[in-house]
């Protein structure tokens, strides 16, 4: 049975700073198949796209930008701002969508492109992840009938 994740554009007059809808919010992140160990391309495309629906990935496309400082304009507050919040709900999505046993072996960041480049790096060229998957896929398919060479 396939999963499909039906993702709306939640269209917002005043920017990112009003609440979504809990509804909207549930639906978004109800599409996020906890990462396991042996999905995490499809994991990180998912992420990406929950974050990048709900306007939360502009802390995973720039690095972090300087600290607020008095002398700063307001521009730069702004950016900031926006920086910061995306980046602190983006960890916390990324976080929840992980099972704990894989997130204890992530360092922890208070970044969140530095901690998706963790994962990344923990999970990059996994030889041993991908063979898990097509193990998963093995066990998983049951004989529908039809000739096991289609199957195969």
């Amino acid at each position: 049975m396939r999963n499909y994740v039906v993702i709306y554009k939640h269209i917002n007059t005043n920017d990112c700073d009003a609440a979504l809808s809990p509804y909207v919010i549930s639906g978004y992140l109800s599409g996020i198949e906890p990462i396991n160990g042996t999905n995490f391309i499809t994991w990180k495309e998912r992420i990406g796209i929950v974050l990048g629906v709900m306007d939360l990935d502009h802390a995973l496309q720039i690095d972090t930008p300087t600290a607020i400082t008095a002398q700063s304009t307001t521009e730069q507050k702004a950016a900031y701002e926006k920086w910061e919040r995306s980046n602190r709900m983006s960890l916390m999505i990324m976080k929840s969508s992980i099972y704990v046993a894989i997130r204890g072996a992530i360092p922890d960041s208070n970044d969140a492109k530095t901690y998706l480049a963790s994962l990344e790096e923990q999970f990059k060229g996994s030889s041993k992840a991908y063979a898990s998957t097509l193990i998963m896929k093995i066990l998983m398919t049951k004989y529908d009938g039809t000739s096991v060479c289609v199957n195969i």
